[in-house]
């Protein structure tokens, strides 16, 4: 007769000895369900979506980074020819040096919108959105992972235009208030960013993001005063653009560079920095509550 063979005893320094010895009373080990493994910030996971976006960026960036730059310096060369002949001088520096600081802030957050507009929706037209709701980040961390890629390609497209506009003829980027030009720069990119987000949450086809794009974000960005000054306008069309938040991104980032601007003194300035990072705490607010409630995402 053979003898039935007996289950062998696992010693204590062998992996599953804590798994077996922890469910002798019949206790799980693992922590019961609905309780959150990962507590605070999910650094890995961020940077993996942070990485995720910012390459899918870079493996087009002919598409995604250089042809901003040459887009944007041709607007340089037609403006500069029509408007900046016979030695024309705005805030006392010559046409071009005006308006390339304005041209650069644009490129940075046209492309910045572009960026963070295009995750979610197409995900949601490809079917591949779950793949951002399915891994263990929270909406902040999803927000914050999205609107970081959309600034870094802001930021790149920045460099690259203002790369190209330092060798065009008579164009000057001296800094006067390198703060201003950081501040104005990324609260520009942040704002638009944000933007871009709300409008990927909102979109169901490709449509409705460039509609967005040709009547919201274009028309803001061609009238916040990048190729002239508000003080020539009418009243009532200067209480327009003083309404219009990309006007004092582009006069901001202006005023770092030439030392002057049209918001007004250096108060004046200090108070629309303010102005914009109240705004984008305002946009931030609003798009972590919309991902919260999981609107056009989840039903």
């Amino acid at each position: 007769m053979v003898d039935q063979a007996q289950p062998k005893s696992l010693g204590s320094d062998h992996p599953d000895a804590s798994f077996v010895e922890g469910n002798a009373g019949g206790e799980s080990r693992f922590p019961p369900r609905g309780r959150p493994v990962i507590r605070g910030i999910n650094r890995i996971g961020l940077w993996s979506l942070y990485m995720k976006e910012v390459r899918r960026f870079l493996k087009v960036q002919t598409q995604t980074i250089w042809a901003p730059a040459v887009t944007t310096v041709l607007f340089l060369v037609i403006f500069s020819v029509a408007l900046g002949r016979g030695g024309r001088e705005v805030l006392g520096v010559n046409f071009p040096t005006f308006v390339a600081p304005g041209l650069i802030a644009m490129a940075m957050m046209q492309n910045a919108f572009a960026n963070s507009s295009f995750s979610l929706l197409s995900g949601k037209i490809q079917g591949t959105i779950i793949d951002l709701l399915m891994p263990p980040l929270s909406e902040g961390e999803l927000m914050c992972g999205i609107v970081g890629a959309a600034m870094t390609r802001a930021v790149a497209v920045g460099f690259v235009v203002a790369g190209a506009m330092m060798l065009y003829p008579g164009v000057s980027l001296a800094m006067a208030h390198p703060w201003a030009v950081v501040w104005f720069g990324l609260m520009g990119a942040m704002m638009l960013a944000l933007l871009g987000l709300l409008a990927s949450i909102w979109a169901e086809k490709f449509d409705h993001n460039a509609a967005v794009t040709n009547f919201v974000v274009a028309p803001l960005a061609m009238l916040s005063g990048t190729f002239y000054v508000i003080d020539r306008l009418a009243p009532t069309f200067q209480a327009v653009s003083r309404a219009n938040p990309f006007f004092y991104v582009i006069s901001g980032f202006r005023y770092g560079f030439l030392g002057r601007s049209d918001i007004g003194d250096a108060a004046a300035v200090a108070m629309a920095a303010l102005g914009l990072f109240a705004l984008n705490a305002v946009l931030a607010f609003a798009t972590y509550r919309i991902l919260k409630s999981g609107w056009k995402i989840k039903n």
